[in-house]
């Protein structure tokens, strides 16, 4: 059998649960005797091992099945989880990564792994004798040894099995014949998924729920179910229903089914279903009201398919131009005024943002996706630096499109080094400088207006400006004159320069400065900003800002003189009208007090070099917009309303425009800038 065909769902599913392994390892470290998150570890080792099993990747398998029985040892108390075991666990994790990035890459997946495999036998802890002679047993064990039962399950399906008996359930099969002159089998069908879904719940069913459905079985289906009930009880209550002519039963262990061959047939029958870690994790038996929403037509189980990103683009190219003809034909509406068109266009447009809505989300993704990564690379560096530190994920559940988070990772994994190697400093220097012994690195991603903002901050030793400034000099990247001019913020800018370093020594991990270049060069080719503030002593933030690229919008039209330019709605708190009386003055900046706090007035006309007089004006309208925690007041000549807009880029010669994220084309044809709010709000 050809299994290439599977080869990109066993490539992404291997990837999840490495990185399941990695993060629940970390959580091994901090919590030893946690039952739950060792059984865990184990389930996401044992389904990798069963899938490369199944897809021949023999090197993958050996590895993953003596790992497996090293963390069946920690579960049953047989090994005591100490710091040094991890490493070596780690060590195999790593050499697991490196397969499937061989395979992925094209490669045949094969490695030598007898180094791991010996780690592994070698633990000092626990009783290392007899993981070495289970480990012998289990390198020497084919994958060939079989148990057939009537029903074949997937390793998700084996493990809801698992985890149940281990909660008391029972799994049953049962094999339910129809009368021959039975006339309606599927009301039939129906009755008898009915009484078990009461009784417990339906995991499987062969031939499936859809074929069920279409009547396309002769006279007999085969159920499994997860229940408590005895078994005669529910043969007698199937048996009640009528035209029924015979339930036959059969307890499953899961001894029994827990083999790899299972996984092929699993995949003869298209069974492989894309699985997340998480729902391997959640609640081990659904809860009576998901089993009642889950009628007889709905297959048990979640059903996901992955779609080429380059779909999803031509997708989203096309509804934008449908958005564009929308907001003409929603003008063309309101200047003839017809009620039959009126209600035509306003049906379409509650129709095409349901469609919107859609097509936007199934582009975006947390980035956890980047972020879960990041714990296990910064644990190995804290130990090869010998360095203290806690890392500290904030907002990971914010969203950002899948194109950028496929580029956003490398410069995270860089900014994190830096911090680490240079930020951080040793525990006996924190010491003597009055500060707690283990740094804190802080990782944060939240949402502001139509931006991701993301934050690596850390409380170490922060930049040295005049050390910055004296390097920048010596190596001809500014003058001293120049120097003399520079803010703080444009001082720290400096370390982003190709080739500059403030380091005495380059270390193998990174040089502050080092890669810092190609960091800004990919973030700015994403359409984002990189921004460094630093106090010395206290510690650094580099901040970065990525456009969500979302290319369809809401927006508040406004009117500057005879110009019209977009706001996106999520920057925007509300609209106002103020007094000209108001308007305060702070420190030479305009400022109103909103809601009891002073926050600045900036006038658009001034920001974009229009003509404008004084404000004679007694009421003036304004626009409440906010960056993060922080506020500004924009005044704006008059508003237009909200719109759907489709944003479009300025193209590669208009890169630099201040306070202008791109363009939209109106429903009239005009085009109209789209003001970005976070440039103005300092």
């Amino acid at each position: 059998m050809d299994l290439n065909q599977y080869l990109e769902v066993f490539i992404d599913e291997s990837k999840e649960h490495l990185q399941a392994l990695n993060l629940n390892l970390l959580e091994l470290e901090k919590s030893p005797t946690d039952l739950g998150i060792i059984n865990n570890i184990f389930r996401a080792a044992h389904t990798l091992k069963g899938m490369a099993a199944t897809m021949g990747y023999s090197d993958l398998a050996n590895l993953t099945h003596i790992m497996e029985n090293v963390l069946d040892g920690i579960r049953n108390e047989k090994v005591q989880v100490t710091s040094q075991l991890l490493d070596v666990v780690f060590l195999a994790v790593d050499d697991l990564e490196a397969m499937v990035e061989s395979i992925a890459s094209g490669g045949d997946g094969k490695r030598d792994v007898s180094m791991a495999i010996a780690k592994l036998e070698q633990l000092e802890n626990g009783n290392p004798s007899s993981i070495e002679q289970a480990a012998k047993e289990i390198a020497a064990t084919t994958f060939t040894e079989k148990i057939q039962p009537k029903n074949k399950y997937d390793q998700y399906e084996r493990t809801i099995i698992e985890q149940s008996q281990e909660q008391g359930f029972e799994c049953f099969e049962l094999t339910i014949s129809l009368r021959p002159d039975c006339l309606l089998k599927t009301a039939r069908v129906y009755m008898v998924f009915e009484v078990l879904e009461k009784c417990g719940d339906v995991i499987k069913s062969s031939p499936s729920v859809e074929q069920l459905e279409d009547e396309q079985f002769d006279s007999e289906f085969t159920v499994s179910i997860i229940t408590k009930e005895p078994l005669d009880d529910l043969k007698m209550k199937v048996m009640k229903i009528s035209e029924i002519d015979s339930v036959n039963a059969v307890s499953i262990n899961i001894s029994q089914i827990d083999n790899d061959d299972q996984t092929i047939d699993a995949i003869n029958q298209n069974n492989i279903m894309e699985t997340k870690p998480d729902q391997q994790t959640a609640e081990l038996v659904p809860s009576k009201q998901q089993a009642a929403e889950k009628r007889p037509g709905k297959a048990a189980g979640s059903k996901t398919i992955r779609v080429n990103i380059e779909r999803l683009d031509i997708l989203m190219n096309l509804f934008e131009e449908l958005v564009i003809d929308r907001g003409r034909l929603e003008q063309i509406s309101e200047e003839i005024e017809n009620n039959d068109l009126a209600e035509t266009v306003e049906r379409m447009t509650r129709i095409s943002g349901d469609l919107q809505n859609i097509i936007l989300n199934m582009r975006m993704v947390p980035v956890d996706t980047v972020f879960n990564r990041f714990p296990r690379m910064v644990r190995q560096l804290a130990k090869d630096l010998d360095k203290q530190l806690d890392l500290e994920i904030i907002g990971a559940e914010t969203e950002l499109d899948r194109t950028v988070i496929d580029e956003i990772g490398d410069p995270i994994v860089h900014l994190l080094r830096n911090a680490i190697d240079h930020g951080i400093e040793r525990p006996e220097i924190r010491k003597a400088n009055g500060k707690a012994e283990k740094g804190i690195i802080q990782l944060k991603a939240y949402h502001s207006g139509n931006h991701v903002f993301i934050e690596i901050e850390d409380d170490g030793a922060g930049i040295n400006r005049q050390k910055v400034i004296e390097k920048a000099i010596a190596k001809g990247i500014i003058t001293a004159h120049e120097a003399a001019d520079m803010s703080d913020v444009e001082a720290f800018e400096l370390i982003m320069a190709p080739g500059f370093s403030t380091a005495d020594i380059i270390s193998d991990v990174s040089g502050r400065g080092v890669g810092l270049d190609v960091v800004k060069s990919t973030i700015e080719s994403l359409g984002g900003i990189i921004s460094i503030d630093s106090r010395e002593g206290e510690g650094s933030v580099f901040s970065i800002q990525l456009p969500l690229t979302l290319s369809i919008i809401s927006a508040m039209l406004i009117e500057l003189g005879d110009e019209k330019y977009a706001i996106p709605l999520s920057s925007i708190i509300e609209t106002a009208i103020i007094k000209k009386s108001e308007i305060l003055l702070a420190h030479n900046q305009r400022v109103i007090d909103f809601r009891g706090r002073v926050i600045p007035l900036v006038s658009l006309k001034e920001v974009f070099d229009m003509d404008h007089d004084e404000v004679l004006d007694e009421f003036i309208s304004i626009l409440i917009v906010r960056k993060g925690d922080k506020m500004a007041a924009l005044m704006v000549d008059s508003f237009i309303g909200q719109q759907e807009i489709v944003l479009k880029s300025l193209g590669n010669y208009l890169t630099e425009v201040f306070a202008v994220s791109g363009a939209t084309i109106l429903g009239d044809g005009q085009v109209a800038l789209i003001i970005d709010c976070n440039a103005l709000i300092k």
